[in-house]
């Protein structure tokens, strides 16, 4: 009906840019920077990000509108550390954030696999195995080692 089509959640449309930078003339060292086609999700991420970092003295965001696909982050950093070059630096550090956590799992998902496998091709190991004969409360495996979950 009156839904807007769902290309525009994701497509900039011509004539904008995905990040515009504003520079702040009331504070020293600040800029809001206005990011395209995200939300809520990227936008929270990145403060958190920047906020990790010693260089930025405050980092916050907002969507403006429900119904706008994009959001607004301001970044104030100390004196000789340019606001856009923080974020860069945050977000760089949060895709390779995003890259461990991804080869974590994929490493947890192929070792899960394997004992999956494995299991199958032994007897008296299937998925409803209470542990009788194993030692192990509740069919637990021994050589199996625990999912490291250190993020």
């Amino acid at each position: 009906m009156n839904a807007p089509d769902r290309f525009e959640l994701f497509v900039i449309p011509e004539g904008r840019r995905k990040v515009e930078m504003e520079v702040d003339t009331k504070i020293p060292n600040a800029a809001t920077f206005k990011i395209e086609r995200e939300d809520h999700t990227l936008g929270n991420m990145l403060r958190a990000q920047l906020l990790k970092d010693p260089r930025v003295l405050f980092a916050g965001y907002k969507v403006p509108h429900p119904l706008e696909h994009n959001f607004l982050i301001k970044v104030q950093t100390v004196p000789g550390t340019a606001p856009g070059q923080a974020l860069k630096d945050a977000t760089s550090e949060l895709i390779s954030e995003i890259n461990t956590l991804k080869n974590k799992f994929d490493m947890d998902v192929i070792r899960h696999r394997t004992f999956e496998d494995a299991k199958s091709t032994q007897p008296g190991l299937g998925a409803f195995d209470t542990g009788e004969g194993s030692g192990q409360p509740g069919g637990l495996d021994p050589t199996r080692p625990g999912m490291d979950l250190d993020f």
